[in-house]
């Protein structure tokens, strides 16, 4: 085959370094939406638990439903972008989004946990193809030196809608309301409001033109491109530590708010709720940190580095001592902050065509958030959400040996 000139890239990077700018800052715009989706997606849990008289495991469905559509949609989100592009999976993406929050109306109408259910899986189905596009999408638009820092700057404004999402469930779900259906009236105009302005973001993917970017003349190494996938071990060994990851944060994110209030019982479900959109401002502010410390630690030390601060800071919180182990909770947000997308940068590195492909497997591996909840919630009915917490301190080990040995491109 004949391979590309890989001279070109420099050219591209300051040639096209203005035509860029706009797309970058629409595709980050993408990285608040699904960030806000997710940040409401843990105070739902214990919202559903309250509201729908459900118990902890069952409302770990939630979770399931949401990650799950992430497994079953990224492949599928992968083909169609390798065929129709980056732009069209983007608005496909953000109409599914919009259907699933439209869903959630007629979901809180029936008082419905399973319909519930149904519209989460909506709605995250039409994030796996967001993710699924727009991860892969930035670490091209440039240098690919580069590539996991520009995807943490973009990630760092996922944090910002994380952060937000708790913030407005704690003071909507979590408020004076003592009527069971009003707290759900709640769910249905936050859910109808974020499917407007999921709408008019895609009105605005559909009228702006975006450069299709040739992954071929991105690579760093030409002797890459010939390779199968699997054949690229920081590829292979990405999926593992994404999993893994992911079923970390989203374990310790979905139960915290039960671990709180179980853990120091002056703290009710609204308190928790705020030291939960607290703990996302770390995670805000880690990725903002996070991505700054890249330029001058390599982005795979840091990820190793990370990984070991948080098996510490877990101990901490399986020994349930009051403040300090909620404090320590909550700085394992911090730390966790740059795991996901130096992960994937790392793991997408050098594969030319294969990205879009190699992109839907990573992100298949967010299924990991999906079983991991239950396997906590079972285990903290069994024991207490305390005890549980050792799980994502095993989780953190596999994201360790990825920042240690994992990552490395090999010939």
């Amino acid at each position: 085959m004949a391979l590309p000139n890989l001279g070109q890239s420099s050219v591209q990077s300051e040639n096209q370094k203005t035509n860029y700018l706009f797309p970058l800052i629409l595709v980050t715009s993408l990285f608040f939406l699904w960030g806000f989706a997710y940040g409401l997606l843990d105070v739902l849990n214990k919202h559903f638990q309250d509201a729908l008289h459900i118990p902890q495991a069952r409302s770990s469905f939630l979770q399931m439903a949401y990650f799950g559509a992430y497994f079953l949609m990224a492949l599928p989100a992968g083909i169609f972008m390798k065929r129709f592009g980056y732009k069209k999976g983007i608005i496909l993406g953000l109409l599914l989004y919009a259907t699933g929050a439209f869903l959630f109306y007629p979901s809180a109408q029936m008082s419905s946990f399973n319909f519930f259910l149904l519209s989460t899986f909506v709605l995250a189905s039409g994030l796996a193809f967001l993710e699924t596009a727009a991860n892969p999408y930035v670490t091209v638009l440039g240098d690919p030196k580069n590539s996991a820092f520009r995807l943490n700057l973009s990630q760092s404004f996922n944090g910002v809608g994380s952060f937000l999402g708790p913030k407005i469930g704690a003071v909507l779900f979590f408020g004076t309301i003592v009527n069971e259906n009003a707290k759900l009236d709640t769910v249905k105009m936050v859910y109808l409001i974020t499917g407007a302005v999921v709408l008019i973001v895609a009105f605005l993917f559909w009228r702006t033109p975006l450069p299709e970017i040739k992954e071929d003349t991105m690579v760093s190494d030409v002797s890459q491109i010939v390779k199968p996938l699997f054949k690229h071990k920081n590829f292979t060994n990405a999926i593992i530590a994404q999993f893994f990851y992911v079923a970390a944060q989203v374990s310790i994110a979905a139960w915290f708010i039960n671990y709180c209030t179980e853990n120091n019982h002056a703290i009710t479900n609204a308190r928790a709720a705020d030291l939960l959109g607290f703990s996302l401002i770390l995670f805000t502010v880690g990725r903002f940190i996070g991505t700054g410390l890249m330029k001058k630690i390599a982005p795979n030390l840091l990820l190793f580095i990370f990984s070991i601060i948080n098996i510490f800071l877990c101990a901490l919180v399986v020994i349930n001592n009051s403040w300090l182990s909620v404090y320590s909770l909550m700085a394992v947000f911090f730390f966790e902050s740059i795991m996901f997308p130096t992960i994937f940068a790392l793991g997408v590195k050098d594969l030319g065509h294969h990205t879009k492909k190699a992109s839907s497997f990573i992100i298949m591996s967010i299924v990991g958030g999906a079983i991991m909840p239950y396997i906590m919630g079972r285990v903290a009915e069994s024991y207490s959400t305390a005890f549980s917490y050792f799980i994502p301190a095993v989780c953190f080990v596999f994201v360790a040996w990825y920042g240690w040995k994992g990552y490395k491109v090999k010939s």
